[in-house]
C-alpha cells in the first residue's frame, strides 16, 4: 500500500512540472506496464479486471493527490519568482532521463536504427506545437476567471493531449500545458481552488473532462503500440523528450507577462544539477525497493519451505 502511494506521489511530482512525465517516472521505477494494464482494465469490459484496476489506481491516486497538492503550493510562487532556476531544473530532469531509458530499453533499440525517423517525428511534433502556440491560443493568456466557449474548448483539448503525454513515457503533460500557455494559469487556478475560490471550477472542469476523454481514447492505443511496435514507440518517445528540451527553453515566454526564453546567461547550473540528481535518486530508490522486495520474497519462500518440511513435504500435513 505505502509503496503504491509513494509511486503515485512521485508520478504527481513529475506530472506537475514540465520535463519528465509521470509515465517516465513509472518507467524508471519499474511499474509502468502494471500502470498501463490497470488503466486498460479500468476502461475495459472485464468487471473482474476493472475491480483490480480500481483498487490499484486508488492506492496510486492517494499518493498522486498528495503530491499534486504539494507541487501546486510550492510551484505556483516559485515559477513566478524563480523562473529560470526551475526551467534549468526541468532541463536537468529531462536530460537525465535519456540514459535511464536507453539503458533499460537497449535490448529493444539495439540494431533498430532504421526507426530513427520516428525520433525526428517526435522532435518535430513538440517543436512544431511550441512554434504554433501563439496562433493556437489566439496569442492571449488563459484567464480562469473569464472564460468563453472557445477558451473552455481550448482547455478541454489541452487536457486531452496533456494526459496522453502524461501516460506516455517521454514528454510531460505539463510540458504540453506549457506549450499551450495554460501551465502557469492552471497552477494558479488550482492554488485558488485549494483556497475555496470556486470561480475557477468551470475551467478546471473543462480541463479535467479533457483528461478523462484523453485517457479513454489513448490508453488502448498506447498499450497496443508498446507491445506490438516497441522499438518504433521508443524511438518516438526519445524524440518527444528531445523536443521537450526546446519547449522548456521557450517556457518563460508563455508566462504573463512573457519573459525571455532561457539562454546561457539565465541558465542556472545548480538547478540543472538538482534535476539530474532527482532522477538519479529515483533510480537508486528503484534499486532499493527491488532489493527489499527480493529479500521479502526469499524470506517468504524460506518460511514456506520450513513449514512444508515440518508437515512432511505437504501443506496439508502427512496423510
Amino acid at each position: 500500500m505505502l509503496v503504491k502511494m509513494f509511486h503515485g506521489f512521485c508520478m504527481a511530482l513529475a506530472d506537475s512540472v514540465p520535463g519528465v512525465s509521470g509515465g517516465t517516472v513509472a518507467f524508471i521505477l519499474g511499474f509502468y506496464e502494471k500502470f498501463i494494464d490497470a488503466l486498460h482494465g479500468l476502461f475495459g469490459k472485464d468487471n473482474g479486471a476493472r475491480k483490480v484496476a480500481v483498487l490499484y489506481l486508488a492506492k496510486l491516486g492517494v499518493g498522486w493527490c498528495l503530491g499534486l497538492c504539494l507541487s501546486v503550493v510550492a510551484l505556483n510562487d516559485l515559477f513566478q519568482t524563480k523562473t529560470y532556476f526551475l526551467s534549468s531544473l526541468f532541463l536537468g530532469l529531462t536530460a537525465a532521463a535519456f540514459p535511464f531509458i536507453l539503458r533499460t530499453e537497449w535490448w529493444a533499440l539495439k540494431g533498430k536504427g532504421r526507426y530513427l525517423p520516428y525520433t525526428l517525428l517526435g522532435v518535430a511534433l513538440v517543436c512544431g506545437l511550441s512554434l504554433v502556440r501563439g496562433a493556437a491560443s489566439g496569442g492571449g493568456v488563459i484567464d480562469y476567471w473569464s472564460l468563453g466557449v472557445g477558451e473552455l474548448l481550448y482547455l478541454f483539448v489541452a487536457g486531452a493531449l496533456a494526459i496522453m503525454a502524461m501516460v506516455l513515457p517521454g514528454i510531460s503533460g505539463s510540458t504540453l500545458l506549457l506549450i499551450f500557455g495554460v501551465y502557469a494559469p492552471t497552477l494558479y487556478a488550482l492554488r485558488r481552488l485549494l483556497a475555496l475560490d470556486l470561480a475557477v471550477l468551470p475551467g478546471l472542469f473543462a480541463l479535467a473532462l479533457g483528461v478523462l476523454v484523453g485517457v479513454g481514447v489513448s490508453i488502448r492505443w498506447i498499450r497496443a503500440a508498446l507491445r506490438r511496435n516497441r522499438a518504433k514507440m521508443l524511438y518516438f518517445i526519445l524524440g518527444l523528450m528531445a523536443g521537450s528540451l526546446y519547449a522548456i527553453v521557450m517556457g518563460p515566454t508563455t508566462l504573463s507577462p512573457p519573459q525571455q526564453a532561457l539562454h546561457l546567461e539565465t541558465f542556472h547550473l545548480g538547478g540543472f544539477v538538482l534535476g539530474v540528481g532527482i532522477l538519479i535518486g529515483l533510480e537508486r530508490l528503484k534499486l532499493l525497493i527491488a532489493r527489499r522486495e527480493a529479500r521479502a520474497e526469499k524470506t517468504e519462500d524460506g518460511t514456506q519451505g520450513e513449514e512444508e518440511a515440518q508437515s512432511g513435504g505437504s501443506p496439508q500435513g502427512p496423510a
